[in-house]
């Protein structure tokens, strides 16, 4: 592929490029899992145990409490999450992955690793690395907007057309 010469310069050319192949990638890995890309974050969120709330959940992922709930149902339903009583506050609701649900991560983190691998594939193996070190450094770096994962992605998504 050739692009014009005054692009070929341009960061954001090639990270907008880059992101949208990664999440076009990620959406059709995530694709049949209840919620999608908010789906997989749940599982994740709730494997990791460092917030196990309903609520916390919500409030990490930028999710609106209802919307949560909608999507707990669907995943609950799936039999891939159980909501519990918090013991600490027996009207909240920990979120603890089922068997069925931890499979279902560890698939879908092996397939999301198996594309991430098909997109960096023009790279050496050691350029990857740096790629991704780098990557995160600027990632962390750049400061705390309040913005979740998934609203950078919806936000990516809206303006695909430019």
């Amino acid at each position: 592929m050739t692009t014009p010469q005054r692009v070929d310069a341009d960061l954001g050319w090639a990270l907008g490029r880059v992101t949208r192949a990664h999440l076009h990638t990620a959406q059709e890995v995530v694709s049949g899992l209840p919620g999608g890309p908010r789906g997989y974050q749940v599982l994740a969120a709730a494997n990791d145990g460092e917030v196990s709330t309903q609520l916390a959940i919500a409030r990490m992922l930028g999710v609106d409490r209802t919307v949560m709930t909608y999507l707990l149902d669907e995943l609950e339903g799936a039999g891939l999450v159980e909501r519990r009583p918090d013991p600490a506050d027996r009207r909240a609701r920990r979120i603890v992955l089922t068997a069925a649900g931890r499979e279902r991560l560890c698939d879908l983190d092996r397939r999301l690793r198996e594309a991430e691998e098909r997109l960096l594939a023009p790279l050496e193996p050691a350029e990857r690395d740096t790629l991704r070190e780098l990557l995160r450094r600027l990632a962390t770096g750049t400061g705390h907007d309040g913005a979740s994962a998934c609203q950078v992605a919806e936000e990516i998504t809206a303006t695909d057309g430019c």
